[in-house]
């Protein structure tokens, strides 16, 4: 079947970046802190594009940020597609989490740091973002992306908070339940959106990590 007819649905790639640099491995760093891609990272960055290689995406977008770019960088200049940035992708905010590890914030917060989706959607992180403020945001970008974007093959780059945003979103799930989905770096999960079937959004591939090539 081709894309772009009617009955073809829209399929959004969500494609988390690459492994960051080893300082911030196990560190919250969220949208404060612009780190780049370890070496492991870039080889990510590679795999993914080569996976993508026999699938033309029609539309590329992405968070501004350095390790979301760097990530995307070999298929933008594979297929000479420039991303469309959009800072309503960038990653959670952790607010006072920032830059402590994930036993650091069971020990300056006295809470379990495995338990973050949950805490921002209940208490929340202390000057950090709810869930509520991440919905806000990350709405208005995912509906302009599917609004822009009938029947076609859509990439987006951006981080593993955001991924599970989006799929609480067109799941229609609490934003807790998402812990249940792993996404590791460099992985590629595929929704399909099919407005006019009972369940409009069908997760085809989640957290899919291609082989490993050399760079």
């Amino acid at each position: 079947m081709k894309l772009h007819l009617p009955n073809h649905p829209t399929q959004l790639y969500l494609i988390r970046h690459g492994e960051v640099e080893e300082r911030y491995h196990k560190v919250f760093g969220g949208c404060r802190i612009d780190m780049g891609l370890s070496p492991l990272g870039h080889r990510q960055a590679k795999a993914a594009s080569e996976w993508l290689r026999d699938t033309p995406m029609d539309a590329i977008y992405a968070s501004p940020l350095k390790r979301v770019q760097e990530t995307l960088a070999p298929l933008a200049e594979r297929t000479a597609m420039k991303p469309v940035i959009i800072p309503a992708l960038r990653e959670v905010d952790f607010g006072d989490w920032t830059g402590y590890r994930w036993e650091g914030v069971q020990e300056h917060f006295g809470v379990s740091a495995f338990d973050w989706l949950e805490i921002i959607e209940t208490k929340g992180i202390p000057h950090g973002e709810s869930a509520a403020e991440l919905e806000n945001r990350v709405q208005p970008a995912l509906l302009k992306i599917l609004h822009d974007n009938p029947h076609k093959r859509v990439a987006v780059f951006c981080h593993g908070g955001i991924i599970r945003v989006i799929l609480s979103l067109m799941l229609g799930q609490p934003l807790r339940h998402m812990a249940h989905f792993n996404i590791e770096y460099g992985s590629i999960s595929v929704v399909e959106v099919q407005p006019d079937k009972k369940h409009a959004f069908e997760i085809e591939l989640l957290n899919f990590c291609p082989p490993l090539v050399e760079v």
